[in-house]
């Protein structure tokens, strides 16, 4: 049995809050680029820069701009998570962070449709690929940042700074939309007023690289270098060696993802138009739900340090599926109210899951090939959850004219999360403590060999 001082990596507390604020600064700006788009998508560019006689075909266009930034995460995810493995967590997410602010940075000043014409939206899909390999390399070392900076016994914990970057991405996009739309007329807002919420991005980039520039590479990284296992080929060695716990960690995470669209995307459809309700009493509702996940995703990671992650994990994944019909059930009597109970309740539900995701995801993989196995999984699910989500619920509903294969599409995603769960393993902290424990002698050994040369 190993001491509780052998588990925690020999680094001061400030850096430990240092590794939390960098982890959180990369991910709320991948999730404030992410609401942001996703808000110009349906209202500017369609205008700006896919003009057309007919509104709808703008906005199918705009959104297949939208999906680009997702088909391009697992590029991201291949190239910056053998990079990880290779040369080191902090390096490469001073890359990422620099590509995704840069990038959403550039569409703030991009010339519009009327000012260089086809290249207008050219240039804007290829930008929305760079930031979605930008985000595909992001999440993995964020995590990975954090959690291999803290106690592997409260990984759930520390590995949460990164979950909590959607709710506060998302907060501070629907703000920054909500204040330029109340400050500005509408021709001002089309003129100029858009292009401030992209470049607000820049003073986010820049406190993410003042903080991680300062930090080191984590512990566990510097364990890895120091004995030599680094992985010559990462992605190779995991498929062959680990591919079921990356199959393991990609099922995990679709459950989760599919219920973050339904209660904070496909419900602003649903409440809109199908129940014809204002359009800020569902914005209201994700707002309120978002402001709440922030506290409660740590918690989350927290309890799943203290009781058996996967049972945590396993147990909301299945309260998700039976609020859903829950919350469509009671919407049907039409009481607008209900949104501000059911789409909190339902993120509820999601920090639940959304909390243990990453510490479960990241432990497992061995720490040699952590980056480029988080990476791919998260990437991968990103693709086949989050990203087709949205149309297979529009479909499901404007095919079947009810909610209820909406609720069953999400128990088929749920189910996918569960046997990923069942895949997967528990926390193994001994593989931690044996890296740091090496660390620590060589550490010393350094350490003796200094005090000898300045002794003579």
């Amino acid at each position: 049995m190993q001491s509780a001082s052998t588990t925690r990596p020999p680094v001061a507390r400030k850096d430990l809050i240092k590794a939390f604020a960098a982890s959180l600064s990369g991910t709320t700006l991948e999730w404030y680029d992410f609401a942001i788009y996703s808000a110009a998508a349906a209202i500017v560019f369609p205008v700006l820069f896919f003009p057309s006689g007919d509104p709808m075909v703008g906005v199918l266009l705009a959104f297949s701009t939208y999906a680009v930034g997702y088909v391009s995460r697992p590029l991201g995810g291949i190239v910056f998570g053998r990079l990880g493995d290779k040369v080191g967590r902090k390096k490469v997410l001073v890359w990422t962070l620099v590509l995704i602010g840069v990038s959403t940075c550039l569409i703030g000043i991009l010339p519009t449709y009327q000012s260089i014409s086809l290249w207008a939206p050219l240039l804007l899909v290829l930008l929305r690929f760079a930031q979605g390999i930008g985000v595909g390399g992001e999440w993995g070392g964020a995590v990975l940042l954090s959690s291999e900076y803290g106690d592997p016994r409260y990984r759930g914990f520390w590995s949460s700074a990164a979950q909590i970057g959607p709710p506060a991405g998302n907060l501070m996009a629907n703000g920054a939309f909500a204040g330029l739309t109340l400050a500005l007329s509408e021709e001002q807002f089309f003129a100029w007023g858009w292009r401030v919420a992209f470049l607000v991005s820049a003073v986010l980039v820049l406190f993410g690289l003042w903080i991680r520039l300062k930090l080191e590479d984590t512990p566990v990284f510097k364990a890895v270098e120091q004995s030599g296992e680094r992985p010559e080929k990462p992605i190779t060695e995991l498929l062959q060696t680990e591919s079921r716990p990356l199959f393991s960690a990609i099922l995990a995470r679709i459950g989760p993802d599919v219920t973050y669209a339904l209660f904070t995307v496909f419900t602003l459809a649903y409440g809109t138009i199908v129940l014809d309700l204002d359009r800020t009493t569902v914005l209201g509702a994700v707002m309120l739900g978002s402001a709440f996940q922030v506290i409660c995703i740590p918690l989350a990671g927290y309890l799943s340090d203290i009781i058996n992650r996967r049972l945590v994990y396993g147990v909301a994944a299945v309260g998700a599926v039976a609020w859903t019909f829950v919350f469509f059930t009671k919407l049907e009597a039409g009481d607008a109210t209900w949104m501000y109970i059911g789409i909190p309740v339902g993120l509820f539900f999601h920090s639940l899951m959304y909390g243990p995701q990453a510490a479960f995801v990241v432990e497992q993989f061995t720490p040699r090939l952590r980056y480029t196995g988080s990476s791919l999984a998260y990437t991968i699910a990103g693709v086949l959850g989050g990203a087709i989500a949205p149309m297979m619920f529009t479909l499901l509903l404007d095919n079947t004219g009810t909610w209820v294969w909406v609720a069953v599409y999400l128990a088929g995603a749920v189910t996918l999360t569960l046997i990923g769960l069942i895949m997967g393993r528990n926390n193994n902290v001994q593989e931690d403590v044996d890296h740091l424990e090496r660390l620590a002698v060589a550490q010393r050994s350094a350490d003796s060999v200094d005090e000898v040369a300045a002794s003579r």
